[in-house]
């Protein structure tokens, strides 16, 4: 006897619920006998003694202690706790799973999570940043205090938290151990090499980014870095809702990775944000996943409410 999910798809909607497999036929006949299936169904809605089966049944108390010992011993129900009545203990059961089966030894296929379909292009992008089912990387943000040669403090390292969840959602990772750094601690702790790393926030509040800046296919501006993007061509993005979304190997550990996501002001990281998330399959549809990548999103308030809501691909 085994547990599993069992997956079902109706009209788009995904759900999953646990069943019970048996490896041996003969412990599914327990079942099939209509007076221990009654007793299944009135258990699979709530715990109940034997003396309660018999009388909602209106069966010899006897046959309900056969069938409910049978049921136990297969598994299909458990003890859900006991009391004391007349002197003695009363146990209380109820159904061990949802559903139960059989099953040959063939036939599963992988099924990929409503998520993971929706955004192919991110997962393909945060390719490396997944092992055994947990985040393999670290997040750095802009540490809030002032900092770093400009004395600058972060305002966009909560942006991390909207970006992690997506990935959470994505790919159903969880972190292996606390993955989020300060800029300052990550360069301290020299974990710059060794580690795949999400660095948010332009080079002007996150010094990580700064580090790794001039290795960028498309950079900040070097001589300052709030002034703009620079392209190969030269040509500049200067607004302060325009944001960077780049991935490259990292210069220090060629068997690492570094994403960046940044803006020429905070406005701009929080556009590359919901462009890596909202719009990842425009904003991604180009990335090949081998060669050093970068794009410039803009973020604009299409409602007017003072919030960016929609991202365009500019580069």
């Amino acid at each position: 006897m085994t547990r599993k999910s069992l997956v079902t798809e109706s009209d788009g909607q995904v759900s999953a619920k646990k069943i019970t497999v048996f490896k041996d036929v003969a412990q599914m006949r327990v079942l099939a006998n209509p007076v221990a299936w009654r007793i299944m169904e009135l258990l699979s809605r709530q715990p109940m003694y034997p003396a309660q089966v018999a009388k909602e049944l209106r069966i010899y108390e006897q046959s309900a202690y056969y069938y409910i010992r049978r049921l136990a011993q297969v598994g299909a129900i458990e003890e859900a706790g006991n009391n004391f009545v007349r002197g003695g203990t009363a146990r209380l059961y109820h159904a061990a799973s949802p559903a139960f089966g059989v099953e040959l030894g063939w036939g599963e296929t992988p099924v990929e999570s409503p998520g993971a379909t929706r955004h192919k292009s991110a997962l393909r992008f945060f390719e490396g940043f997944v092992k055994d089912e947990s985040f393999d990387g670290l997040m750095v943000v802009g540490a809030p205090e002032p900092h770093g040669p400009y004395k600058s403090s972060a305002r966009d390292g909560h942006y991390a938290v909207h970006l992690a969840f997506f990935l959470g959602t994505i790919t159903n990772a969880a972190p292996g151990e606390f993955v989020v750094k300060l800029d300052v601690d990550a360069k301290a702790e020299k974990v710059l090499s060794g580690h795949n790393l999400v660095s948010i926030g332009g080079p002007g509040t996150n010094i990580v980014t700064a580090e790794f800046n001039r290795y960028l296919p498309i950079r900040f501006d070097e001589g300052n870095f709030w002034s703009g993007l620079v392209d190969k061509a030269g040509k500049r993005y200067s607004s302060d809702n325009h944001g960077l979304i780049a991935k490259i190997r990292n210069p220090y550990d060629e068997s690492s990775s570094l994403v960046v996501v940044a803006g020429v002001r905070s406005a701009g990281t929080k556009s590359a944000v919901i462009g890596l998330t909202t719009y990842s399959e425009d904003v991604l549809r180009k990335f090949r996943g081998k060669e050093d990548w970068a794009v410039v999103v803009q973020g604009f308030d299409m409602n007017a409410d003072g919030k960016i809501d929609h991202v365009d691909v500019v580069s």
